[in-house]
Protein backbone atom coordinates (compact mmCIF):
# COMPACT_ATOMS: atom_id res chain seq x y z
CA UNK A 1 0.00 0.00 0.00
CA UNK A 2 1.54 3.35 -0.94
CA UNK A 3 2.65 5.74 1.76
CA UNK A 4 -0.36 7.95 1.04
CA UNK A 5 -2.62 5.25 2.49
CA UNK A 6 -0.75 5.12 5.81
CA UNK A 7 -0.98 7.81 8.45
CA UNK A 8 0.69 6.59 11.66
CA UNK A 9 3.75 4.53 12.59
CA UNK A 10 5.32 3.09 15.72
CA UNK A 11 9.11 2.60 15.74
CA UNK A 12 10.87 0.90 18.65
CA UNK A 13 14.53 1.35 19.49
CA UNK A 14 14.26 4.72 17.83
CA UNK A 15 16.90 6.75 19.65
CA UNK A 16 19.84 5.88 17.37
CA UNK A 17 21.07 3.74 14.51
CA UNK A 18 18.53 2.03 12.27
CA UNK A 19 15.59 3.09 14.43
CA UNK A 20 16.42 6.79 14.19
CA UNK A 21 17.05 6.48 10.45
CA UNK A 22 13.64 4.84 9.98
CA UNK A 23 11.95 7.64 11.93
CA UNK A 24 13.64 10.23 9.75
CA UNK A 25 12.65 8.39 6.56
CA UNK A 26 9.01 7.95 7.54
CA UNK A 27 8.72 11.58 8.61
CA UNK A 28 9.78 12.59 5.10
CA UNK A 29 6.59 10.89 3.93
CA UNK A 30 4.57 13.00 6.41
CA UNK A 31 3.77 9.94 8.53
CA UNK A 32 2.93 10.64 12.18
CA UNK A 33 5.72 8.67 13.81
CA UNK A 34 5.68 7.61 17.45
CA UNK A 35 9.26 6.87 18.47
CA UNK A 36 9.97 4.60 21.45
CA UNK A 37 13.26 4.20 23.28
CA UNK A 38 14.76 4.39 26.76
CA UNK A 39 17.13 7.28 26.06
CA UNK A 40 15.25 10.48 26.86
CA UNK A 41 17.96 12.83 25.65
CA UNK A 42 18.42 11.16 22.27
CA UNK A 43 14.66 10.94 21.77
CA UNK A 44 14.23 14.62 22.54
CA UNK A 45 16.87 15.53 19.97
CA UNK A 46 15.24 13.23 17.41
CA UNK A 47 11.83 14.79 18.03
CA UNK A 48 13.24 18.31 17.65
CA UNK A 49 14.96 17.32 14.40
CA UNK A 50 12.17 15.31 12.76
CA UNK A 51 8.91 16.29 14.43
CA UNK A 52 8.24 12.75 15.62
CA UNK A 53 6.36 12.05 18.84
CA UNK A 54 8.79 10.77 21.47
CA UNK A 55 7.89 8.23 24.15
CA UNK A 56 10.45 7.23 26.76
CA UNK A 57 9.31 3.62 27.14
CA UNK A 58 11.12 0.34 27.58
CA UNK A 59 9.75 -2.19 25.07
CA UNK A 60 9.32 -4.69 27.90
CA UNK A 61 6.86 -2.33 29.63
CA UNK A 62 3.65 -3.95 28.42
CA UNK A 63 1.32 -1.59 30.26
CA UNK A 64 2.91 1.49 28.67
CA UNK A 65 2.86 -0.10 25.20
CA UNK A 66 -0.76 -1.18 25.68
CA UNK A 67 -1.75 2.34 26.72
CA UNK A 68 -0.17 3.80 23.59
CA UNK A 69 -1.73 1.13 21.36
CA UNK A 70 -5.15 1.90 22.83
CA UNK A 71 -4.77 5.60 22.07
CA UNK A 72 -3.34 5.40 18.55
CA UNK A 73 -4.33 3.21 15.59
CA UNK A 74 -1.01 2.34 13.99
CA UNK A 75 -0.76 1.66 10.27
CA UNK A 76 2.97 0.85 10.35
CA UNK A 77 4.84 -1.04 13.07
CA UNK A 78 8.64 -1.25 13.03
CA UNK A 79 10.00 -3.66 15.63
CA UNK A 80 13.60 -2.53 15.75
CA UNK A 81 14.64 -2.53 19.43
CA UNK A 82 17.18 -5.19 20.31
CA UNK A 83 20.10 -6.10 22.54
CA UNK A 84 22.94 -8.58 22.36
CA UNK A 85 25.33 -10.29 24.77
CA UNK A 86 27.72 -12.23 22.52
CA UNK A 87 28.69 -15.43 24.28
CA UNK A 88 28.98 -19.12 23.49
CA UNK A 89 26.09 -21.02 24.97
CA UNK A 90 28.44 -23.14 27.07
CA UNK A 91 29.29 -19.96 28.96
CA UNK A 92 25.83 -18.39 28.86
CA UNK A 93 24.60 -16.50 31.91
CA UNK A 94 21.03 -16.75 33.15
CA UNK A 95 20.67 -12.95 33.10
CA UNK A 96 21.91 -12.69 29.51
CA UNK A 97 19.42 -15.30 28.28
CA UNK A 98 16.52 -13.61 30.05
CA UNK A 99 17.48 -10.18 28.68
CA UNK A 100 17.71 -11.33 25.06
CA UNK A 101 14.48 -13.29 25.24
CA UNK A 102 12.63 -10.42 26.96
CA UNK A 103 13.77 -7.64 24.60
CA UNK A 104 14.39 -9.37 21.28
CA UNK A 105 11.52 -11.86 21.24
CA UNK A 106 8.99 -11.52 24.07
CA UNK A 107 8.57 -7.76 23.53
CA UNK A 108 8.11 -8.25 19.78
CA UNK A 109 5.43 -10.87 20.42
CA UNK A 110 3.52 -8.66 22.83
CA UNK A 111 3.78 -5.52 20.68
CA UNK A 112 2.42 -7.48 17.71
CA UNK A 113 -0.30 -8.89 19.96
CA UNK A 114 -1.34 -5.37 20.89
CA UNK A 115 -1.20 -3.77 17.44
CA UNK A 116 -1.68 -6.31 14.66
CA UNK A 117 -5.31 -7.24 15.53
CA UNK A 118 -6.28 -3.61 14.94
CA UNK A 119 -4.58 -3.69 11.55
CA UNK A 120 -6.55 -6.81 10.66
CA UNK A 121 -9.80 -5.22 11.79
CA UNK A 122 -9.13 -2.11 9.69
CA UNK A 123 -7.88 -4.19 6.72
CA UNK A 124 -4.76 -2.03 6.56
CA UNK A 125 -1.26 -2.24 7.98
CA UNK A 126 2.39 -3.11 7.55
CA UNK A 127 4.61 -4.84 10.12
CA UNK A 128 8.37 -4.48 9.74
CA UNK A 129 10.41 -6.83 11.93
CA UNK A 130 14.12 -6.06 12.08
CA UNK A 131 15.67 -9.47 12.50
CA UNK A 132 19.24 -10.42 11.58
CA UNK A 133 21.19 -12.77 9.36
CA UNK A 134 21.77 -14.51 12.72
CA UNK A 135 18.20 -15.79 12.49
CA UNK A 136 19.01 -17.72 9.33
CA UNK A 137 22.72 -18.55 9.50
CA UNK A 138 25.07 -19.80 12.18
CA UNK A 139 28.33 -18.22 13.26
CA UNK A 140 30.28 -18.67 16.45
CA UNK A 141 29.74 -17.26 19.87
CA UNK A 142 26.21 -15.85 19.80
CA UNK A 143 23.85 -18.75 20.42
CA UNK A 144 21.06 -17.03 22.34
CA UNK A 145 20.95 -14.17 19.82
CA UNK A 146 20.61 -16.71 16.99
CA UNK A 147 17.76 -18.41 18.80
CA UNK A 148 15.68 -15.30 19.47
CA UNK A 149 16.20 -13.87 15.98
CA UNK A 150 15.10 -17.18 14.50
CA UNK A 151 11.96 -16.77 16.60
CA UNK A 152 11.35 -13.35 15.07
CA UNK A 153 11.80 -14.85 11.60
CA UNK A 154 9.19 -17.53 12.28
CA UNK A 155 6.82 -14.99 13.83
CA UNK A 156 7.09 -12.86 10.69
CA UNK A 157 6.06 -15.80 8.54
CA UNK A 158 3.29 -16.81 10.89
CA UNK A 159 1.77 -13.31 11.09
CA UNK A 160 0.97 -13.44 7.39
CA UNK A 161 -0.83 -16.75 7.88
CA UNK A 162 -2.81 -15.45 10.85
CA UNK A 163 -3.75 -12.26 8.99
CA UNK A 164 -4.53 -14.07 5.74
CA UNK A 165 -7.36 -12.50 3.77
CA UNK A 166 -6.61 -8.98 5.04
CA UNK A 167 -4.36 -6.31 3.58
CA UNK A 168 -1.81 -6.60 6.37
CA UNK A 169 1.71 -6.96 5.04
CA UNK A 170 4.71 -8.29 6.95
CA UNK A 171 8.33 -7.70 6.04
CA UNK A 172 11.31 -9.23 7.81
CA UNK A 173 14.51 -7.22 7.38
CA UNK A 174 17.68 -9.26 8.01
CA UNK A 175 20.73 -6.99 8.18
CA UNK A 176 24.28 -8.18 8.23
CA UNK A 177 26.93 -5.84 9.53
CA UNK A 178 25.76 -2.21 9.41
CA UNK A 179 27.76 0.87 10.42
CA UNK A 180 25.90 1.80 13.61
CA UNK A 181 26.81 2.30 17.25
CA UNK A 182 25.37 -1.07 18.27
CA UNK A 183 28.89 -2.44 18.51
CA UNK A 184 29.75 0.10 21.19
CA UNK A 185 26.58 -0.80 23.07
CA UNK A 186 27.54 -4.46 22.99
CA UNK A 187 31.33 -4.44 23.31
CA UNK A 188 31.97 -1.19 25.18
CA UNK A 189 32.55 2.42 24.22
CA UNK A 190 36.19 2.05 23.24
CA UNK A 191 37.97 3.17 20.04
CA UNK A 192 39.19 -0.38 19.49
CA UNK A 193 35.59 -1.52 19.00
CA UNK A 194 35.10 0.78 16.04
CA UNK A 195 38.46 -0.32 14.61
CA UNK A 196 37.39 -3.96 14.92
CA UNK A 197 33.93 -3.70 13.39
CA UNK A 198 33.61 -0.53 11.29
CA UNK A 199 36.83 1.29 10.32
CA UNK A 200 38.21 0.17 6.96
CA UNK A 201 35.10 -1.85 6.01
CA UNK A 202 32.62 -0.93 3.27
CA UNK A 203 29.36 -1.22 5.19
CA UNK A 204 25.71 -0.29 4.66
CA UNK A 205 24.61 2.72 6.67
CA UNK A 206 21.52 2.93 8.85
CA UNK A 207 19.93 5.13 6.17
CA UNK A 208 20.36 2.31 3.64
CA UNK A 209 18.28 -0.01 5.81
CA UNK A 210 15.66 2.73 6.20
CA UNK A 211 15.47 3.12 2.42
CA UNK A 212 14.94 -0.62 2.02
CA UNK A 213 12.08 -0.44 4.51
CA UNK A 214 10.59 2.51 2.64
CA UNK A 215 10.81 0.51 -0.59
CA UNK A 216 8.82 -2.35 0.97
CA UNK A 217 6.19 -0.02 2.42
CA UNK A 218 5.76 1.97 -0.78
CA UNK A 219 5.04 -1.09 -2.90
CA UNK A 220 1.45 -1.45 -4.21
CA UNK A 221 -1.06 -3.06 -1.87
CA UNK A 222 -0.96 -6.23 -3.98
CA UNK A 223 2.77 -6.66 -3.24
CA UNK A 224 4.16 -8.07 0.01
CA UNK A 225 7.94 -8.07 0.24
CA UNK A 226 8.29 -10.72 2.89
CA UNK A 227 12.02 -11.10 3.45
CA UNK A 228 15.05 -8.94 2.71
CA UNK A 229 18.68 -9.80 3.53
CA UNK A 230 20.86 -6.71 3.47
CA UNK A 231 24.57 -7.32 3.87
CA UNK A 232 27.80 -5.64 2.83
CA UNK A 233 28.94 -6.71 -0.62
CA UNK A 234 32.16 -7.88 1.03
CA UNK A 235 30.41 -10.07 3.61
CA UNK A 236 29.22 -13.63 3.10
CA UNK A 237 27.48 -16.13 5.35
CA UNK A 238 28.56 -19.70 5.85
CA UNK A 239 31.81 -21.59 5.70
CA UNK A 240 32.72 -25.20 6.31
CA UNK A 241 34.88 -26.24 9.26
CA UNK A 242 36.06 -29.70 10.26
CA UNK A 243 37.72 -30.49 13.56
CA UNK A 244 39.77 -33.44 14.74
CA UNK A 245 38.59 -35.10 17.97
CA UNK A 246 40.22 -33.87 21.11
CA UNK A 247 41.37 -36.20 23.82
CA UNK A 248 39.18 -36.00 26.92
CA UNK A 249 40.65 -34.29 29.92
CA UNK A 250 42.26 -36.62 32.40
CA UNK A 251 40.12 -37.07 35.54
CA UNK A 252 41.56 -35.60 38.67
CA UNK A 253 43.17 -38.14 40.98
CA UNK A 254 43.16 -35.91 44.02
CA UNK A 255 40.57 -36.70 46.67
CA UNK A 256 39.04 -34.15 48.93
CA UNK A 257 39.17 -35.12 52.58
CA UNK A 258 35.81 -36.15 53.97
CA UNK A 259 34.35 -33.88 56.61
Amino acid sequence: MPFSDYKTALVTGASSGIGAAVVERLRREDIEVHAIARSAGALKELAERTGCMAHVIDVTDRLAIADLANRVHFDILVNNAGVDRPKKFLQADEEDIDLLVDVNLRAVLHICRLIVPGMVERDRGHVINISSIAGNYNFGGNSTYHAVKAGVAMLSNQLRIDAFGKRVRVTEICPGRVATDIFNHVHGNDPSVRERFIDGFELPQAADIAEAIAFAISAPVAVNIGHMEITPTLQVMGGLQTAKPQAPAEPSTSKEPRP
